[in-house]
This record gives C-alpha cells, structure tokens and sequence, in this order.
C-alpha cells in the first residue's frame, strides 16, 4: 500500500493495525460472499453491554440495490462510491430491555472495528463514512425509528489512485495519527500521562 512509511508507532504493535486505512480508489471487481460474511463473522464477536449485541448491518450488493440508495450519498462520496461492489449501512438499537442503552454507539463502534481489521486479514479495504442524508437512508432502507443510522462503509479490493480525479488523488494514501502524548491523561482530564518530564 501506498505511503505506509508516514505510519510510524511508537511501540511495537502487530502491523494489522497500520496497513488498514480507508482508500476511495476500489476495485469494481465482486467480493465473494464467502469472504464477505467471514467479515460480518468477526464483527458479531465483538464485546458489548450485557452482551445485547446492538449492531445491524443492511448489505446493498445488487446494482439495484445500490442505484436505489445512490441518492443518499453525498455527491463527493458518489464520485468514487460507484466503483464500490458492497456497500454496508451500519444502524444499532437505540434501546436495552426498554430502556435507552447509552452504549450502544460504543458497542456497535466495536462491531465495526472487528470488521474493519477482519477486511484487511481478507485482503480487502473498507471505507467508513457519514457524508449521506441519514433521514433518506432511513426511508429508503425502510429503518424503524428504534434504530440509530451509524455509519456507510464501502467493501472491496483496493484499486489505483490514479482512477480518481486529481483532488482525490492527492488525498490518497495512509493518514497518521497523534501522537499518544495528545491522547492519554493520567488521573484527571488533561493531566499529562508522565507529568512534565514526558
């Protein structure tokens, strides 16, 4: 992949977790569903609040179902999404045994997390995004209001930047992230983790 030397960590850590980033540029090219639901496999062991496993996945692989959800889509989104061969619409259960959970944004972050990696083991990309009209989605896709819209991720084999317009291109390739000096408090919100000699 691309610029993975921009991904450098600062302790040791199993190269899965550098070499999964989000690309534009995908193959049109099928994803077998045997390897697609080894996907959805990994993403349903993922941990959760009293194990309610609030996660829910609408899979459009059918150029009809995708052309019917196109409008949704953001057209900055659309102008690579077309090339996509799945494209999943991540919702969860707002509520726990009738009570609002207040984690199930967590829990299903969790799902995704577990899907995402497995994608990569599988040789595949993902893309995550939120750039589509949730409430069109949520009419299109028929979601009954006692479920979150989460998030749309894009599935399937990495193509070339060069396929996408000059904009994108420039944009394609791993991002880094903080440094874990930015991340980690000790004890109280804001407190350096080592105090001033970090």
């Amino acid at each position: 992949m691309a610029n993975i030397a921009v991904r450098q960590t600062e302790h040791k850590i199993d190269p899965i977790f550098t070499e999964r980033w989000s690309p534009r540029a995908f193959q049109e090219k099928p994803v077998p569903e045997e390897k697609l639901m080894r996907l959805f496999e990994a993403a349903r062991w993922a941990p959760s609040a009293f194990n309610h496993q609030p996660w829910r996945f609408i899979l459009l692989t059918s150029q009809e179902d995708k052309e019917r959800f196109y409008p949704c889509i953001s057209e900055g989104n659309l102008a690579w999404c077309r090339k996509v061969p799945v494209l999943v619409l991540i919702i969860s259960e707002i509520n726990r045994d009738g009570a609002p959970n207040p984690s199930h944004s967590f829990d299903t972050g969790a799902a995704w997390g577990y899907l995402s990696l497995a994608a990569t083991m599988e040789g595949l990309a993902t893309h995550p995004m939120t750039g589509f009209d949730f409430h069109q989605a949520r009419s299109i896709l028929n979601i009954p209001d006692e479920y979150a819209i989460q998030a749309l991720v894009a599935i399937g084999y990495q193509g070339s930047a060069e396929q996408l317009d000059e904009p994108l291109r420039q944009r394609e390739f791993p991002k880094g992230r903080r440094p874990l000096d930015e991340l980690l408090y000790a004890g109280r919100f804001g407190e350096p983790l080592r105090g001033e000699s970090r």
